[in-house]
């Protein structure tokens, strides 16, 4: 693959694509928030879709292998969402530590 390197970078799509991404705090704030809730709340999902598969599977209706791979799946993103609690709080802290 031959690149040249002679060509200008058109700059005029970079300055609107930066100026488009500029947000308030607020907004990002807002942003973050409702991706960590939707993030919650899909972990609650699996949870109670492993529950309910428990059910069915008590009353002969689903296979062990569907139960094993919803409890799996649920007890993974549990895993998950508890360790990236643990690495925020970490991350706290340590912020709170620095001194100015």
């Amino acid at each position: 693959m031959i690149l040249n390197s002679t060509l200008p970078v058109e700059t005029s799509n970079l300055a609107s694509a930066a100026t488009s991404i500029k947000r308030t705090p607020s907004e990002v704030t807002q942003s973050f928030s409702s991706f960590l809730s939707d993030a919650i709340s899909q972990v609650d999902a699996q949870e109670k879709q492993a529950q309910a598969l428990n059910t069915k599977f008590m009353l002969g209706e689903v296979n062990v292998d569907e139960l094993m791979v919803a409890s799996e799946r649920a007890l993974l993103s549990l895993q998950l969402t508890t360790q990236v609690r643990n690495k925020a709080i970490e991350a706290y802290q340590e912020i709170m530590r620095i001194q100015m």
